[in-house]
């Protein structure tokens, strides 16, 4: 686990992280625990279970983790929520046919998955509860446009849920390459080179809400400074965007410079350094799942396919962990969006999220 053996250290040095959450690129190559397949048998339990769905009228976002039995798989699945938040962070599921759904099955299919590994929270505005993260000809760079929505690289970040998970409708023509790193290996790597930058890390920053914060206010910011790096009993915990600590600070009146602007940049540097990065090409129906405190993770830019059913689309899920499973957070680290301990984005409109 990423966390000390005794209490929250005092200094930001008291300790190194240890445990299966600090790993190294070449660590997390040679042991594949994290890697698993779907056999027939598990994609039938799947299909029973979205037949029973529809059986008795049910829709996706309507239904709960006791509705979609999953007599096998579900236990797994809980395994797995578990290793995300105590192991290496990370899991990745192959062996799934999507081609062999229209969308709505394909929607109840994973959000039935959803709600076996934890608890879905809106992820924008509008209020979805599964987005698609596809190029929509949006500038990254233009004034609160979410990377998500464009094809540009994307920088090594945490997104503001305990998990993230991915799966892949259709991988793009070239790039888009899933970059990972251990925010712990990162931490360690700052605590014996570069120590100076952990004051400020941990002392936090204003991340910029872009607009989705609790009150829609375009220039809204963070009200608390939100730590980089924090320690809450034992745990070491990671949220971490440059871009919108960037912005934030500036929105705030405070432009990032000096010491705290070179440890930001350090963090983004080392997210992708040779021997910390591990790079992680996307198959069609791959589901992609990790954990935000523990693993941060970029994009390299992409081309897309020139028809539109073959454009590059992956259908996201923030997720939170299940109480008995999730990690303590501290209370300036856990209000990630102005919406409460571990809130999603703020809905402004009521309505019912559309995929």
């Amino acid at each position: 686990m990423n966390r000390l053996p005794a209490t929250t250290p005092s200094s930001h040095l008291a300790a190194p992280a240890t445990g299966c959450a600090v790993w190294s690129a070449d660590q997390f190559r040679r042991d594949r625990a994290w890697e698993k397949t779907f056999s027939d048998a598990d994609i039938s339990e799947l299909e029973g279970a979205v037949s029973q769905i529809l059986s008795a009228g049910g829709t996706p976002y309507r239904f709960g983790r006791d509705d979609f039995h999953l007599p096998t798989l579900g236990p797994r699945f809980s395994r797995c929520a578990w290793q995300i938040e105590n192991g290496c962070g990370v899991a990745l599921w192959r062996g799934l046919n999507v081609d062999a759904y229209d969308a709505e099955r394909l929607k109840i299919l994973y959000w039935g998955i959803g709600v076996h590994l934890g608890a879905p929270i809106s992820q924008n505005a509008r209020g979805d509860l599964i987005g698609h993260v596809r190029d929509s000809g949006r500038d990254y760079m233009s004034k609160n446009v979410r990377g998500y929505t464009t094809q540009a690289r994307l920088a090594p970040h945490c997104d503001s849920s305990d998990m993230v998970s991915l799966l892949c409708v259709h991988p793009s023509k070239s790039g888009g390459e899933s970059l990972i790193a251990s925010s712990g290996a990162i931490y360690n790597q700052l605590r014996s080179h570069w120590p100076e930058y952990l004051d400020p890390l941990f002392g936090g920053f204003h991340f910029d809400l872009r607009g989705e914060g609790a009150t829609s206010d375009p220039d809204e910011v963070t009200q608390a400074k939100v730590p980089v790096f924090s320690w809450a009993d034992g745990w070491l915990s990671c949220r971490y965007n440059q871009k919108t600590i960037e912005d934030g600070q500036r929105k705030a009146g405070a432009p990032l410079q000096g010491l705290a602007l070179k440890a930001v940049q350090k963090v983004g540097e080392l997210a992708v350094a040779d021997g910390i990065r591990y790079d992680m090409a996307f198959k069609q129906g791959d589901i992609q799942i990790l954990n935000n405190h523990t693993i941060l993770h970029s994009r390299t830019a992409f081309d897309d396919w020139p028809e539109p059913a073959r454009k590059r689309n992956l259908l996201r899920m923030w997720i939170n962990q299940r109480p008995d499973i999730a990690r303590p957070l501290a209370p300036e680290f856990a209000d990630r969006m102005n919406t409460g301990p571990r809130g999603g984005v703020h809905i402004p409109t009521s309505g019912t999220p559309q995929l």
